[in-house]
């Protein structure tokens, strides 16, 4: 048997997440991420026939923005505060031996060369290595333990500055919204007077945690 396993993209994802920073750490956390997983051109039409009959799919990608090298076998997990270590087979880190990630996402369109999901969790341009469609009678178990992650993250609150009132439609507020209020700030900061940035559906988007709520300062176009 070879020590070494070669694999191919069946496709990228075009994701509404420009960089790491701001990306949820889990799928699902932010219903109102959008995007689309589109296929290689070895993929026949068709090759998704069936799949429009289920609700939800689940990605199987890999963390390309992670260097092979970077491989960590204990990693401290922002569930934790960033303060206790864990062995990486019991978190979700991208920092694993093969960089293989797992993403459950709502399926909200099949066509013969890409798919439309939604509460993507994965940076734009990620290689797609396989899609499986999500079984609830099996997949789902009620009487799960969730370990150190038992629970959902508290949410925080999230303001908008009165400058960007009528700059930003709904369906946009709607996602930076769900996106901040998850607070992607590392688990160890925690100085109310530092702004953040971070690439949403092709703004830069700014922002600071003052007294537990997010202030959204500003959302300017990112020119290329």
């Amino acid at each position: 048997m070879s020590d070494e396993i070669s694999m191919r993209p069946i496709g990228r994802v075009e994701s509404c997440f420009g960089e790491k920073f701001g990306t949820p750490r889990q799928s699902g956390l932010v219903p109102e991420a959008r995007g689309r997983i589109v296929f290689s051109d070895e993929v026949p039409a068709g090759a998704c026939r069936g799949l429009e009959d289920f609700s939800h799919v689940w990605i199987v990608f890999l963390f390309d923005q992670v260097e092979e090298k970077d491989t960590r076998w204990f990693v401290r997990p922002p569930r934790l505060g960033g303060n206790e270590k864990k062995g990486v087979f019991a978190t979700r880190s991208p920092f694993r031996p093969n960089r293989i990630g797992l993403s459950l996402v709502k399926l909200e369109g099949v066509h013969d060369d890409s798919l439309v999901v939604s509460g993507l969790d994965l940076v734009d341009g990620t290689a797609v290595l396989d899609l499986k469609p999500y079984l609830p009678y099996v997949e789902s178990v009620a009487d799960a333990e969730g370990g150190f992650a038992k629970e959902a993250p508290v949410l925080l609150g999230v303001d908008f500055v009165d400058d960007l009132e009528g700059e930003i439609d709904e369906e946009r507020r709607a996602l930076i919204t769900q996106i901040l209020a998850v607070d992607p700030r590392p688990a160890y900061h925690d100085d109310e007077e530092r702004v953040y940035g971070c690439m949403i559906e092709g703004s830069n988007v700014k922002w600071r945690v003052q007294g537990g709520r997010v202030i959204v300062l500003s959302s300017d176009p990112i020119i290329r």
